[in-house]
C-alpha cells in the first residue's frame, strides 16, 4: 500500500506548498526518521562523557573534602538505581535450617559453611551462604557470583565454576568471614502467570526489570540493597572488620555498583573487563551515561581501593523463543551502548586515562590497580586469580600467605535444589514491585495536592513547575532544535474538498518531522481555521489517517473525514514504526535520560510552530486526537505543550501503570514483546490522570470503545473518574472533559469526538 501511495505522489507531479522547497526522492519517509533518530543517538553516545563532567564538582583538598563533594553525586546514582527504599533494621541474620535440618551445608578444618537469610525490605529477604571462619574473624566479603551461578557453584559445594574462581573458601580459610547472596537468573521459567497460564521468554532479570523500572525501581538496585543489607550486618558492632565486595560477571555489576553507593565498603574488586559490548534490557539505567557513566561510578569509589581484573565475562545466554513463550526483548540486546559499568572497550588504555586523573590528587595513592589476564611466563603457577586474592586480602588487611586448597568440601545436604530458595527470591521481588504499584497512587496524587484550583488562570499557573518536572525528569528534554526549519513539501492527494501535501521540517542533523497536511479547497483569504492534528498508532503512517479511498481499519480515515467537514487537517508521522528498530531507539536515549517521547514532543513543538505560520490557521485553535499509540501521545504530548487547545485520547486511556506494572491483568504489557513501554518511575510521578491534569484546564476526552483489548471499562472508568473529579468538582469546569463509551473495539468512532472538536473549536459553524 505504501508504494502504492509513492507511485501516486509521483503521478500527481508533486507540486509544493507555498514557501516550502520541493521534497523530492522516493525515501521511505518514516524509516528515514527512525534512522535518523538512531544516528542522532549513537553520536550523542559518543559525546556524552564530555558533556556529564557538568555534574560533577569534585574537591580535592582532601580525601574527606572530596567525599563531601561527590555525595550529591552519589545520591542521584541510588535515585538512577531506584534505592529509594528504606531497608529493615535487623539485628542477626537468620541460619536457615529446620527440625531435624542443620543450617551447616559444609565444613572444614578452618570454616564453616552456613544456608542464611536477612530480610532487606518488608516481605524481601536476601538468602546465600555465609563461610565462616572458626577463629578470629579478620576480615569480611560479600563474594557475589554471575547471575546463573548459584552460591553453591561459586563455593565450590556444586559444579559449574572453575575452581581457580572458587576464591570465597580462600578468603573463609585465611580469616576472612564471606557471604556469597544468590542472585535473580535468566532463565525464563518463573516469568509469567499462572493465574491466565500466560508465560513469555523473558528472563527472570528482564521480567523483574519491567515491573521494577516503571515503579522507579531496578534489578541492579533491588540487589544492591540486598548486598548492603549484609554491610549493615558487617558493620553494626563500630570496630568492626573491614569490608570488601568481589563479584564475578553480573556479581561484578553489583559489587562495583555497592562500592558506589555505601563508603563503609573498604575494597572492591571487578572481574569483568571483557569485551562485552551487547547489553541486556535489564542493564538500561535511566540517565545513567548523561549524569554518572562508567567513570563517575569509580569516582564515587575513590579513594578506596578498587581492583580490576581482566577477567572475561561468562557468556550470557537467555532463554529462546518457541511455542507458548515469547516476547523478550532481543537477546543480543544493544550493540554499542557501553553502559555494563566496566570499560569494556580499550579498558587498559580508559583505565589508565582515569587514574592519572587522580594521581596526586589525595595525600595518598589512588588505590587502583589493573590486573591483567594472566601470563604464564610472569605468574607461572597459580595465574593472574592469585595474583587478584593476594592484593584484595591485603586491602583488608589479611597478611599471612595465601592458602588455595581445590578440593572443595562436599554439600552435607541431600538432594539440594536450588529453583526453591531461587523461585522464593524471584516471588518475593514480584510481590514488592506489585505492592508498590498498588501503593502508588497517593504518592502520585500529592504532587498535586496544593494546586490552585481557585481559577483556570491561577491553576495554569501553579502546575507550571510539575509540567517543567514532567518534561524534564520523566520524558527527558532535549536541547532546542539546532537548525533552521526548511519546510519542504509536495502533493500526495487531490479530491473534491481538499488537497493533501507532504511535508518535513527539520529540527538537527538527520532529524527531521513528517507529515500530510490536508487543505480543504474552500478556504477563503484571511479566512482563519482550527486545525486538528491526527495521529496514528504503532507501527501507522499519517496515510492510514488520511486515505480518501476507503475507510481504513481501525482510523476510519478521520482526518479525511474531518477535512472534508472543513477542518485543515495534520496527520504526523510518529517514530514508533520498524518494531525492534524503533525500539532500540528507546534503549539509546534512556541512559541519555531521555525517551522515544523526547523526540516526538520536539516533532510536535516544530510542527505547531510551524502550523502558526500558515496564513489560514487559527493557531489558538489546534487540537490533538490520536488512537492507540497516538493516544498515548494524547497524554503525554499535549500535557509539556500548551500550545495544544485540547486533547482526544482514543483506544488507549487506562489505567496505565498497572497496564505496564501488573501480572493480575491479562492484558498487561508485562507478557507482550512491547519491551519499550516502562518509563522509569513513572508509575510514583504520572498515571493517565496526573497528565490529563497538566493538560487541564483545557479540554479534554476520552473515546473508548467496550470490547477494546487495550483494557477494560473498570480500569478505564477508574482513571477517568479522577478526572473527572478534578475538571468537574475542583476546577468547576465539568464541560470541558468527557468519555464516550460505545459498542466497538479498538477504533475512531468519531461520533461523540466530533461533536467535542465542534464544541470545544467553534467549526464547523
Amino acid at each position: 500500500m505504501f508504494a502504492s501511495l509513492l507511485m501516486l505522489s509521483a503521478v500527481i507531479g508533486a507540486e509544493p506548498l507555498p514557501k516550502t522547497k520541493p521534497l523530492e526522492g522516493n525515501d521511505d519517509l518514516a524509516m528515514k526518521m527512525v534512522a535518523g533518530i538512531d544516528t542522532y543517538l549513537t553520536r550523542e553516545l559518543t559525546a556524552v562523557g564530555e558533556k556529564r563532567k557538568a555534574h560533577w564538582k569534585p574537591d580535592f583538598s582532601s580525601p574527606e573534602a572530596y567525599l563531601k563533594s561527590i555525595e550529591p553525586n552519589r545520591q542521584r546514582l541510588k535515585k538512577i538505581l531506584g534505592m529509594v527504599d528504606e531497608r529493615k533494621k535487623f539485628d542477626d541474620i537468620e541460619y536457615v535450617g529446620g527440625p531435624k535440618v542443620s543450617s551447616i551445608v559444609a565444613q572444614t578444618d578452618s570454616y564453616t559453611v552456613h544456608t542464611i537469610r536477612w530480610p532487606v525490605f518488608e516481605g524481601v529477604d536476601g538468602e546465600g551462604l555465609l563461610l565462616e571462619p572458626k577463629g578470629k574473624v579478620l576480615a569480611q566479603a560479600v563474594a557475589i557470583p554471575d547471575a546463573d551461578w548459584t552460591p553453591e557453584m561459586l563455593v565450590g559445594l556444586a559444579p559449574g565454576v572453575q575452581k581457580e574462581s572458587q576464591y570465597p573458601r580462600w578468603l573463609a580459610k585465611n580469616g576472612c568471614r564471606v557471604v556469597v547472596p544468590m542472585l535473580i537468573n535468566r532463565k525464563d521459567d518463573l516469568s509469567g502467570s499462572t493465574k491466565f497460564n500466560r508465560w513469555t521468554n523473558q528472563p527472570h532479570r528482564e521480567f523483574i526489570y519491567r515491573m521494577a523500572y516503571e515503579m522507579g525501581r531496578h534489578i541492579l538496585g533491588y540487589e544492591v540493597q540486598k548486598v548492603l543489607a549484609i554491610v549493615d550486618w558487617f558493620t553494626k558492632d563500630k570496630d568492626h572488620p573491614k569490608v570488601g565486595v568481589w563479584g564475578k560477571g553480573e556479581g561484578s555489576v553489583i559489587a562495583v555498583l555497592s562500592a558506589a553507593c555505601d563508603t563503609r565498603i573498604h575494597s572492591a574488586v571487578q572481574s569483568q573487563a571483557g569485551s562485552l559490548d551487547v547489553q541486556p534490557l535489564y542493564r538500561n539505567l535511566w540517565a545513567f551515561e548523561a549524569e554518572i557513566g562508567a567513570e563517575g561510578v569509580y569516582q564515587l569509589i575513590a579513594p578506596r581501593h578498587l581492583l580490576s581484573e581482566g577477567w572475561a565475562h561468562p557468556p550470557i545466554v537467555h532463554p529462546p523463543g518457541r511455542e507458548g513463550r515469547g516476547g523478550a526483548a532481543p537477546a543480543g540486546g544493544v550493540t554499542g551502548l557501553d553502559n555494563s559499568l566496566t570499560f569494556a572497550k580499550n579498558f587498559p588504555e580508559r583505565w589508565g586515562t582515569l587514574t592519572s586523573q587522580y594521581a596526586g590528587k589525595f595525600s595518598h595513592n589512588l588505590n587502583w590497580i589493573l590486573i591483567p589476564p594472566g601470563n604464564e611466563k610472569e605468574l607461572p603457577e597459580e595465574g593472574h586469580e592469585k595474583k587478584v586474592l593476594e592484593e584484595f586480602e591485603a586491602t583488608l588487611g589479611l597478611t599471612k600467605p595465601t592458602h588455595r586448597e581445590y578440593n572443595a568440601p562436599s554439600d552435607l545436604r541431600k538432594n539440594f535444589d536450588p529453583t526453591t530458595p531461587h523461585k522464593r527470591q524471584f516471588d518475593q521481588l514480584v510481590a514488592f514491585s506489585q505492592k508498590v504499584w498498588r501503593d502508588s497512587e497517593p504518592v502520585r496524587a500529592q504532587r498535586f495536592a496544593k494546586v490552585d484550583v481557585s481559577s483556570p488562570e491561577k491553576y495554569e499557573a501553579s502546575i507550571q513547575p510539575i509540567r517543567k518536572f514532567f518534561d524534564e525528569e520523566v520524558i527527558g528534554k532535549l536541547p532546542a532544535p539546532t537548525i533552521p526549519v526548511n519546510p519542504k513539501s509536495r502533493e500526495l492527494y487531490d479530491t473534491p474538498k481538499w488537497k493533501g501535501h507532504e511535508v518535513t521540517l527539520d529540527l538537527y542533523p538527520d532529524v527531521f518531522a513528517y507529515g500530510i497536511l490536508l487543505m480543504p479547497k474552500d478556504l477563503k483569504p484571511g479566512e482563519k481555521r482550527p486545525v486538528v492534528v491526527c495521529q496514528h498508532g504503532l507501527e501507522g503512517r499519517p496515510q492510514d489517517v488520511c486515505n480518501p479511498k476507503e475507510r481504513t481499519k481501525y482510523y476510519n480515515s478521520f482526518a479525511a473525514q474531518l477535512c472534508d467537514l472543513g477542518y485543515i487537517v495534520y496527520a504526523p508521522q510518529n517514530p514508533y514504526i520498524g518494531q525492534d528498530k524503533f525500539r532500540v531507539l528507546q534503549r539509546k536515549a534512556n541512559p541519555l535520560k531521555l525517551s522515544l517521547f523526547s523526540f516526538i514532543v520536539r516533532q510536535h513543538e516544530r510542527t505547531l510552530d510551524w502550523l502558526s505560520t500558515l496564513p489560514n490557521v487559527d493557531d489558538k485553535k489546534i487540537a490533538f486526537y490520536g488512537l492507540s499509540y497516538g493516544g498515548k501521545t494524547a497524554m503525554r504530548v499535549p500535557a509539556i505543550l500548551p500550545k495544544y487547545c485540547l486533547s482526544i485520547c482514543s483506544a488507549d486511556f487506562n489505567e496505565w501503570v498497572g497496564k505496564n506494572v501488573s501480572v493480575d491483568f491479562r492484558g498487561s504489557y508485562m507478557f507482550s514483546p512491547e519491551y519499550e513501554m516502562p518509563e522509569f518511575d513513572l508509575g510514583t510521578t504520572f498515571n493517565y490522570a496526573e497528565m490529563a491534569y497538566l493538560i487541564a484546564p483545557r479540554p479534554f476526552m476520552v473515546e473508548r470503545g467496550h470490547n477494546d483489548g487495550v483494557g477494560i471499562d473498570e480500569m478505564v472508568g477508574y482513571e477517568y473518574a479522577k478526572i473527572r473529579y478534578m475538571y468537574a468538582y475542583r476546577l468547576k469546569l465539568a464541560d470541558k472533559t468527557e468519555i464516550e463509551w460505545f459498542a466497538g473495539d479498538h477504533e475512531i468512532r468519531g461520533v461523540g469526538t466530533f461533536a467535542f472538536l465542534k464544541k470545544h473549536l467553534g467549526y464547523p459553524k
